[in-house]
């Protein structure tokens, strides 16, 4: 059964770091395009950050320069490391497998001081 479970959410100053891990199983994740998405309270989930199933990424531009997508394939699985975090990052970030249409249940990322 295809599943994914994210982990490394948490409370984090502004200016702060985390990573976000998407661990998969059920399938191997070199054959899909994986996305990380976010949804504030009150807001549209949102596309973060991309990985298609070759080299390519790509990122929102609120992301882009703060945000960095990655995978280790060894371990199936998909990392997003953040830096540079602002307040308006405050989400539930979410994991997804394009190909299977597969979610995961989201970890809550809060950046207050």
């Amino acid at each position: 059964q295809v599943q994914l479970v994210e982990s490394g959410g948490g409370l984090v100053q502004p200016g702060g770091s985390l990573r976000l891990s998407c661990a998969a199983s059920g399938f191997n994740l070199q054959l899909t395009a994986m996305g990380w998405y976010r949804q504030a309270p009150g807001k549209q989930r949102e596309l973060v950050a991309y990985s298609g199933s070759g080299s390519v990424t790509n990122y929102a531009d609120s992301a882009k320069g703060r945000f960095t997508i990655s995978r280790d394939n060894a371990k199936n699985t998909v990392y997003l490391q953040m830096n540079s975090l602002k307040p308006e990052d405050t989400a539930v970030y979410y994991c997804y497998a394009n190909l299977y249409n597969a979610w995961g249940q989201g970890t809550q990322v809060t950046v207050s001081s």
